[in-house]
Parts: structure tokens; sequence; C-alpha cells
């Protein structure tokens, strides 16, 4: 009998393992450590634009010395989707950047846009808020 109990106490405690080590990822997620940076690019590298959720900074980067630089847009999704901030990098060694407080309210969400300034259609990051 005191074997078996010994049994069923080793089987339980390597079940309290397993159970433990599986809710730790769950248990990070929801006390809010986990990547919510974003980074979107332009076709045939032309460039990028990353927003950085620590310090709310977006970092828009010409990567092609193509003679074009690149303009990104932090938008809200609102009527008309007004532009929040913009940023343009080109000509110069280096990325450009610039902070936005990215609100977390119910409803308020953004979008970063991202153009090559010698032509063609943005690409677009989904909507998201912090």
């Amino acid at each position: 009998m005191i074997k078996q109990l010994g049994s069923f106490a080793i089987a339980g405690a390597a079940i309290a393992a397993v159970v433990v080590g599986a809710s730790t990822p769950a248990m990070a997620a929801e006390s809010g450590i986990q990547d919510t940076d974003k980074k979107i690019s332009l076709p045939d590298g032309r460039g990028t634009m990353t927003y950085i959720d620590d310090g709310d900074m977006f970092v828009v980067c010409d990567t092609r010395a193509d003679g074009h630089g690149v303009t990104g847009q932090l938008r809200k999704n609102a009527s008309g989707f007004p532009t929040m901030i913009e940023v343009t990098d080109g000509g110069d060694a280096g990325c450009d950047k610039k902070g936005y407080n990215v609100g977390n309210h119910l409803g308020e969400e953004y979008s970063m846009w991202l153009w090559w300034d010698g032509g063609g259609d943005p690409v677009l990051s989904g909507w998201f808020n912090e």
C-alpha cells in the first residue's frame, strides 16, 4: 500500500510539473509580456517602417539608393483615416524616426502606411493599438 501511494505521489508531482510548465507562457501573455512591435516592408527592398511599442516610436528607413526616398504615415481608424504623424527618409545616412503615443482605448486603432516616393501603391499594416 505504501509503495502504491509513493507511485501516486510521483505521478501526481509529474502531472503538476507539466501543468505548471504549460501555464507559464499563458501567464506571461496575460501579464503583458509579449512582442507587439510591427514592421512593414516595401517590395524590392526599397524601405521599411517599424513600430517599436516600448516608447511608441516609428522608424522609417530608405534601404535602397535609387534616387527616391520613402514616406511612412501613422493613420487612425476614423472618418477619412486622418494622418497622426508622417516620417520621411532618403538622401542621408541612417533612418528617420518620430514618436507618437499610440492609445489603447477600446475602438482606437492605428495602421502604418508606407510609400516609395518613386510611385506606386502604399504597403499597409493591419490595424493595431497598445
